[in-house]
């Protein structure tokens, strides 16, 4: 009765979506790459390339869960170097991201619509031996159709979220059974493994083995990195900069105003923002401007051969940047964080030793920022005016900082290993 409900509600957000989607395609270009392979129009090339065994089929959502795979599928191709690994993707800039740093993966393809004839032909053509969904992507279609099938379904960097745990126990009868279908179920924390029990899943299948995201962010801060983006945008050795990364609408005109603050100190002071969705730049462009900096060049004209040319603003208008910006930064602010969106990922500027800035909401990313606060490399900020205070109190004591973020940095290597261990299930999980 829940499959026929949910497939009804289905059938019904489709006749709404599909005209949406249209008019993307249509006018804004977004999803025409996708949309294809998604109704399950994959070229038989992909399928022919799809050599190997045992054959792994990975799904990660996004950008963020791409970095969590990113080390597993490496651990995987080093402990299996005959496996056909498959890497799966939602979005553009996750499949985009996927092709550029999951060089391990035998083949990338986009995950299918949850749409039962559509899932049950791509399955039969991937012909996966283990599923392995990172994070908690749950598509009850595709899971129903890997039981179906006799594949195992191995989750990987589980979470979940307070939002997402508030709507999943509202409709827990849903939900419960077919979490339950996952073979076995890798989490980061205690809270996740406690609020799947809440669900409904059988605790035996629960494993709390950290955030594999650590071990991806560890090993790319490399300092040739930074040097290489540093010459890119023109910016010389020892120039303080302001990141604001990942920044949420409602935010732009917050750090806008504190990097006034900062060049009012220090005329020299550069700043880098990065909006969260890309096709934001435009928008954050003419705040800029509307807020008196005129001299902005965004990260697409940069990538076309335009220089900075000293220009104090640079907007990052494009994917795959932020991580590497990060390196470059005196300052951090972590974005999603000064509005409701329950943060953002502030690992990635601990990672390069950076302290980290960011607001109250902070829901998504409470195990970081508690590890982060508790070594001295995360602050949390209530407004603009406490951002301010806080980076002019940092960058006048220059060794503080450097500590601070020295400590922020041992806390994301010390924590490395998770992508090993979920590596190392899903093996067992074949064996088996």
């Amino acid at each position: 009765m829940a499959n026929l409900l949910y497939n009804i509600l289905l059938s019904v957000a489709a006749l709404f979506l599909i005209p949406f989607f249209l008019v993307k395609i249509v006018f804004a270009g977004k999803y025409r790459k996708s949309i294809g392979p998604k109704l399950g129009f994959i070229p038989d090339r992909i399928f022919g390339g799809m050599t190997g065994s045992p054959r792994i089929w990975v799904h990660a959502v996004s950008v963020g869960e791409v970095t969590a795979a990113a080390p597993v599928i490496s651990s995987l191709r080093r402990s299996s170097p005959a496996a056909c690994i498959v890497l799966s993707t939602s979005t553009e800039t996750g499949q985009e991201m996927a092709r550029r740093l999951v060089t391990d993966a035998t083949a990338h393809i986009y995950y299918p619509l949850d749409i039962p004839a559509i899932v049950r032909k791509v399955i039969d053509r991937v012909r996966p031996d283990i599923f392995v969904p990172v994070e908690t992507e749950i598509w009850p279609n595709f899971i129903r159709a890997c039981r179906e099938r006799m594949i195992p379904v191995v989750m990987i960097n589980g979470r979940i979220s307070p939002r997402s745990f508030g709507r999943y126990r509202k409709t827990r009868f849903f939900w419960g059974p077919i979490m339950n279908g996952i073979d076995t179920t890798g989490v980061i924390s205690a809270i996740d493994a406690s609020r799947l029990e809440v669900l409904g899943v059988d605790a035996a299948k629960i494993h709390i083995m950290g955030n594999a995201k650590y071990d991806s962010l560890a090993a790319r801060a490399d300092e040739s990195i930074r040097d290489e983006v540093a010459a890119r945008l023109d910016i010389p050795p020892g120039t303080p900069v302001f990141v604001a990364g990942s920044t949420h609408e409602g935010e732009d005109e917050v750090v806008l105003k504190v990097y006034r603050g900062l060049v009012e100190r220090d005329p020299d002071m550069l700043m880098i923002i990065v909006p969260r969705h890309p096709e934001r730049g435009r928008s954050v462009l003419s705040l800029a401007q509307d807020a008196g900096f005129r001299d902005c060049v965004t990260m697409s004209a940069i990538r076309k051969g335009e220089r900075r040319g000293g220009r104090r603003i640079v907007i990052v208008d494009v994917i795959g940047e932020l991580f590497r910006v990060y390196s470059l930064a005196t300052a951090v602010f972590c974005g999603g964080s000064l509005v409701p969106r329950g943060g953002q990922n502030i690992l990635e500027p601990a990672a390069w030793g950076k302290v980290v800035l960011y607001g109250p909401s902070m829901e998504d990313f409470t195990d970081e920022r508690e590890r982060l606060e508790e070594a001295g490399g995360g602050i949390t900020v209530s407004d603009g005016d406490q951002l301010l205070a806080e980076i002019l109190r940092l960058i006048e004591d220059p060794e503080a900082l450097r500590v601070r973020g020295k400590a922020g940095r041992a806390i994301v290597a010390s924590n490395g290993g998770a992508a090993r261990r979920y590596a190392e299930l899903i093996s067992q999980t074949l064996e088996s």
